[in-house]
């Protein structure tokens, strides 16, 4: 009975900090639209942290889920994603080895468990700036425990949709791209997509989005441009279509996967398409952890 009511609290949660909230317009360069709810913003360390030239994008091997830690040019961070809930010491102390401090924006791409298991882990044990979701909710017990996080440190959440400007500084842009409706019958086509340029390299994060979110992108005009693509739904073949790639025209492919996993990723079909295209596929099953860096002209990569 406890626990059932321990449910409804949380469902009610949910309900409030992802869709029934009402909007308001922000006028900072990070321009977005933030559910208004009585949380506020959780602190960012005002210490100053050492600035780079270069952008560092970290595909972390996580098995079969998705965590993308990036390093903007100047010193600040976005973490997107962090696997299942077995994910998260490491990831805890992958970010910890590489001198994160304070997570200026957390995005979770959708509420799949593959992908926010190991989020309250994480923003129980860091500083935490914005936090970006999209406007679904789910009534899984991994939901439910990054919503009791988000709580608990009174932190409010901003709803990723297409269109919100989530960095814009000195050369680096991350924008969200999608998703571009407000329902789907597939959760996955709720991820949040998220295109980030640092002067002439881009970089595409798309989370699970399908095929659905795929051409709506490509419908609406976009900019799907980029170097470096992370492949939608670690390689399924529910996604990734050849007139997707052929807006993106990537360089680079990553495929986060894990090693045998039950889904058969990643598919042939896409791996099939990729080789078409002449993209040169980097997979954490095979390779680990993959580290992309851009000095704004240049991309190398590390893994």
């Amino acid at each position: 009975m406890k626990w059932l009511c321990k449910l409804l609290v949380v469902l009610v949660l949910a309900i409030a900090l992802v869709s029934g909230c009402e909007f308001e317009k922000t006028t900072s360069d990070d321009s977005s639209q933030h559910l208004s709810t009585s949380s506020v913003w959780g602190p960012t360390a005002d210490e100053k942290r050492p600035a780079s030239r270069q952008l560092i994008v970290h595909f972390i091997d996580v098995g079969q889920g998705d965590c993308i830690l990036v390093q903007f040019p100047n010193g600040k961070v976005m973490l997107i994603d962090a696997g299942d809930d077995q994910n998260a010491p490491f990831i805890v102390d992958y970010l910890r080895e590489h001198r994160v401090r304070v997570i200026d924006y957390l995005v979770a791409t959708h509420p799949h468990a593959d992908h926010i298991g190991g989020l309250d882990e994480v923003i129980e044990a860091f500083d935490i700036g914005k936090v970006y979701m999209p406007r679904v909710t789910h009534t899984t017990r991994s939901f439910q425990e990054v919503l009791l996080s988000l709580q608990r440190k009174e932190l409010a959440v901003t709803a990723a949709e297409k269109g919100v400007l989530i960095v814009k500084d000195r050369g680096v842009e991350a924008r969200v791209l999608a998703p571009g409706a407000s329902s789907y019958e597939d959760l996955n086509d709720y991820s949040a997509v998220i295109r980030v340029v640092y002067g002439s390299t881009a970089f595409l994060f798309t989370g699970d989005a399908g095929k659905t979110s795929e051409q709506q992108m490509i419908e609406s005009g976009s900019d799907l441009r980029a170097d470096v693509l992370k492949v939608a739904h670690h390689g399924s073949s529910d996604a990734t279509t050849e007139a997707f790639l052929q807006r993106v025209s990537p360089k680079y492919a990553v495929i986060s996967v894990g090693r045998n996993n039950d889904y058969g990723h990643p598919h042939r079909e896409t791996l099939d398409a990729l080789s078409r295209n002449g993209i040169q596929v980097y997979r954490t099953d095979i390779d680990g952890t993959i580290v992309f860096s851009s000095d704004g002209e240049q991309l190398a990569v590390n893994n």
